[in-house]
């Protein structure tokens, strides 16, 4: 059974210690170099556990593998940045399909002679792109504002004879 939670199952090296990396290793492939401890910040030269450092030039095959890897990954880059540029809806690009309509001309005036079926395609108008539009928006006016807050004031009281003068 597979189960929905998004839990990480927790990992262990190869000494029994906890790999915490796993948290950010998470939604990354293998090849991905993931620097998530303290010995990834000592350059390799001096490190013990390293070994030989190969420092010869890749192979032609190496080369060419990586350079299409990236080639790959900025046409992608590319074409999406593209798509995003493009406009999503410019008027009358796309037109629906014509439908076909089968029309008996009625008897007029009296006329009572056998017409002849005609079978009539209606098509939707073009429409130009650069027209401008034929609806005006029109501004609602705004509401009434929010009531001014209430100014406190000390009750109102008498002028005495003292406060005239």
């Amino acid at each position: 059974t597979t189960s929905s939670s998004n839990a990480l199952a927790i990992q262990v090296d190869a000494e029994g210690k906890v790999k915490y990396d796993a948290i950010a290793r998470r939604g990354h492939n293998e090849k991905r170099i993931i620097h998530s401890s303290f010995k990834d910040l000592i350059p390799l030269r001096q490190r013990a556990d390293v070994g030989e450092i190969s420092l010869d030039r890749p192979s032609e095959e190496e080369v060419q593998a990586s350079k299409e890897r990236t080639a790959k990954a900025l046409a992608v880059l590319v074409s999406g940045a593209a798509a995003a540029q493009r406009p999503k809806n410019v008027k009358g690009t796309s037109r629906k399909e014509p439908t076909y309509v089968r029309y008996t001309p009625a008897n007029q005036m009296g006329d009572n002679s056998k017409k002849q079926d005609r079978i009539i395609k209606i098509v939707e108008r073009q429409e130009d792109p650069m027209a401008p539009p034929k609806f005006k928006h029109k501004k609602i006016p705004r509401g009434p504002p929010s009531p001014p807050a209430p100014v406190m004031h000390s009750p109102p009281r008498k002028l005495t004879a003292e406060d005239q003068e």
